[in-house]
């Protein structure tokens, strides 16, 4: 290395901390290549610590002190570059929630607002850049993905920033705005004919031939841990406190299961205090394997074909499905899932209490937080961080027909006049609707 870089206030130098691969079933132990599954127990591998040399380099004081991105945590992630892919991901809002939280009766919610991460407005700019720093520490030139939509966004964009060649697969119905956020980088974008599950086996297929590296299959691995920074930053943003209990999207289950270890390796190293935190799924109906497995008992997860308008969550065979089933429970948490009407109006009251515009994956997970509020399984008096992960921007068509139009007026003050009466009138029929 030709530069050291202070993260401690005793000048200790950045050294990488990441071990091993190991499987998360049994004992099995692999090198630190681009692989992702046992050979023995064909579970998937994670990446192992040593946490002794994690706890020697870093402090609350210095990770305050690093860059403002999910690099601030770098001695918590699977790389050894000195000079890792930093386009400005991470540290986004954490919005004490007013509105809303009156609107569902809650005293202390938080909202993690990933909407406006950077570069591609998702969180899938944190996993993309862990995996594409290691893609290039292990010598990929070509970098792709199966995705719905997010990832093909931000694996095009942070590929085009390092350099790399990209190839991405998608399924060809995806939403305008997310085909359109990727082919503005000019990677090569394959539309499959078929649902995401059948795009992933294409994948497979297509990582064994070619030999690139696909972040969510081969370097899978690296590339879930960037979801830790989600936790890592709610732990740092409370205070250096973790909350009671959190509501987030589930898709593959990856995201729920990572933020949960970057919360324990927070406490592993001394910096939050450990306490239970409750964690809680949110699925749509269409495809909802893990929240069926969660009401019906089974620590089994059976696969589904996709039907909803959260096409960024769905994921009909989730990989760590029945991890996310078994964290919910352990936790005393739960997983819910809701139709797309629901979601739609999930999508509406976060836009219209807290200005915040998310995609059908953030409507999914409002619209189970009221749910659970509903049923009585969220205390109003916990401190609730509901997950935002993604920009309404990228799918409109949801929300279309769903809103009101604008007046069309001439410029003149008595057409304004009337189209204002208009608006009042209108408005005061919703509001008796509501009521009753």
């Amino acid at each position: 290395m030709t530069q050291a870089l202070e993260l401690t206030s005793t000048s200790n130098a950045f050294k990488p901390t990441f071990t091993k691969l190991v499987s998360k079933e049994g004992s099995a132990e692999y090198p630190l290549k681009a692989i992702h599954i046992c050979e023995e127990t064909f579970a998937p591998l994670e990446v192992a610590y040593d946490y002794d040399a994690i706890k020697a380099q870093v402090s609350r004081e210095s990770i305050a002190k690093g860059p403002n991105s999910i690099w601030r945590y770098k001695a918590f992630l699977p790389v050894e570059s000195e000079n890792p892919i930093d386009v400005g991901t991470g540290m986004t809002p954490f919005v004490k929630s007013n509105r809303l939280a009156r609107r569902l009766g809650l005293k202390n919610l938080y909202i993690k607002n990933d909407a406006v991460n950077m570069p591609t407005l998702s969180f899938k700019d944190r996993v993309v850049s862990v995996a594409l720093t290691r893609a290039r520490e292990l010598g990929f030139t070509t970098v792709s993905c199966a995705s719905t939509g997010n990832l093909a966004n931000s694996t095009a964009a942070i590929a085009a920033h390092a350099g790399l060649d990209c190839c991405v697969f998608i399924p060809s119905d995806l939403e305008a705005g997310k085909v359109l956020g990727t082919l503005i980088y000019n990677p090569t974008v394959m539309a499959v004919k078929g649902n995401y599950d059948q795009v992933n086996r294409l994948c497979c297929e297509v990582g064994n031939t070619y030999g690139w590296g696909f972040v969510n299959i081969n370097l899978r691995p690296y590339y879930s841990e960037g979801s830790k920074t989600l936790g890592f930053e709610v732990a740092e943003q409370l205070g250096w406190k973790l909350p009671d209990h959190i509501v987030a999207p589930l898709a593959s289950g990856s995201l729920f299961t990572k933020i949960h270890k970057g919360f324990q390796e927070f406490v592993k190293v001394g910096l939050v205090d450990d306490k239970p935190v409750r964690f809680s799924g949110a699925q749509a109906e269409g495809c909802s394997p893990i929240a069926q497995a969660f009401r019906e008992g089974r620590d089994f997860v059976i696969p589904v074909k996709p039907n909803t308008i959260a096409k960024s969550i769905a994921i009909g065979n989730p990989a760590d499905g029945m991890y996310a089933l078994d964290l919910a429970r352990k936790t005393n948490g739960n997983i819910e899932s809701v139709n797309d009407a629901q979601i739609i109006e999930g999508i509406k009251l976060l836009a219209e209490t807290e200005g915040i515009f998310t995609e059908t994956a953030g409507g999914t997970t409002i619209a189970v937080l009221k749910k659970l509020v509903e049923a009585g399984k969220i205390d109003p008096e916990e401190t609730t961080v509901v997950y935002i992960t993604g920009n309404g921007l990228k799918t409109q068509e949801a929300v279309q027909g769903y809103i009101s139009e604008p007046f069309l007026i001439e410029p003149k003050l008595d057409s304004f006049e009337r189209a204002l009466e208009r608006s009042r009138t209108l408005e005061r029929l919703e509001w008796q609707q509501t009521l009753v």
